[in-house]
């Protein structure tokens, strides 16, 4: 049920909540603390397979944070995270990117010293050694065919960030999170990645609807994405809903900085 900016429930028909996929993903009620700072508090959100789900919200709220848990690299406190109805949250990283979740850390994170192809295999290391690389990854993004033995450290910027959104789809997650992709990035290629991202919604990598849930302070591209959007305040959910009503609901303004 989505809420509006004051925490009222927006309502939703038996109709249309009956013809909603069920959530991939569940979080439910989770609570972060960093030392003794509370960071997240009673988070709650869903993602469903063939839609993007957008978490939006100014610097500092939390939004890295919430996916830091989603992947299993922070603790949460209390709450529950599941996928496909099995918890996750007891799980390690690499655990829980064996059961399906793909993860695209702020800033790329890609090794800089290996190459392209290399960086790619790293992707697959919860996979057998003779796994190869998925050549739907080049269909996605050919450049990385043309530079598979160029070091990471020297693609540019927007290079670099298709090089990681490959890496974590190589081992073909169902769940794939994304932050802040767009950052530093030229506009012509955050159109490509944009364009890959909505693919990926609808078909993932092997024809199967994938979800996706992306962080982003670029708020037209989360816009033109958004299936369902999520805004944090202080490390609180403070409104949900169809992106289809970000406009009416007015949640640029509640995360213009």
């Amino acid at each position: 049920m989505a809420v509006d900016s004051t925490g009222t429930s927006t309502g939703t028909s038996t109709e249309s909540a009956s013809a909603a996929p069920p959530a991939l993903l569940q979080v439910s009620g989770i609570q972060q603390y960093y030392g003794g700072s509370h960071i997240l508090r009673n988070v709650s959100l869903s993602a469903r397979a063939g839609q993007v789900t957008v978490v939006l919200g100014r610097n500092g709220v939390g939004k890295t944070t919430l996916l830091k848990c989603l992947m299993g690299l922070v603790p949460i406190r209390s709450g529950s995270i599941t996928l496909d109805g099995q918890a996750i949250h007891g799980l390690t990283p690499y655990e829980r990117a064996r059961a399906g979740v793909g993860y695209v850390p702020q800033g790329r994170e890609i090794f800089g010293r290996l190459t392209v192809a290399e960086n790619l295999r790293m992707g697959l290391a919860t996979q057998s050694a003779r796994t190869p690389v998925p050549p739907e990854l080049f269909e996605l993004f050919p450049v990385l065919q043309q530079m598979l033995g160029r070091r990471g450290g020297d693609l540019s910027g927007g290079q670099q960030q298709q090089l990681a959104i490959a890496r974590a789809l190589a081992a073909g997650p169902r769940l794939l999170i994304l932050d802040e992709p767009t950052e530093g990035i030229q506009p012509s290629i955050i159109k490509d990645i944009g364009r890959v991202i909505r693919r990926l919604a609808q078909h993932g990598m092997n024809g199967q609807p994938m979800a996706i849930v992306l962080v982003e302070q670029y708020f037209d591209f989360a816009q033109d994405l958004a299936d369902e959007y999520v805004v944090m305040e202080r490390g609180e959910v403070i409104a949900q809903g169809a992106g289809e009503d970000m406009d009416t609901r007015g949640v640029r303004e509640m995360v213009a900085i």
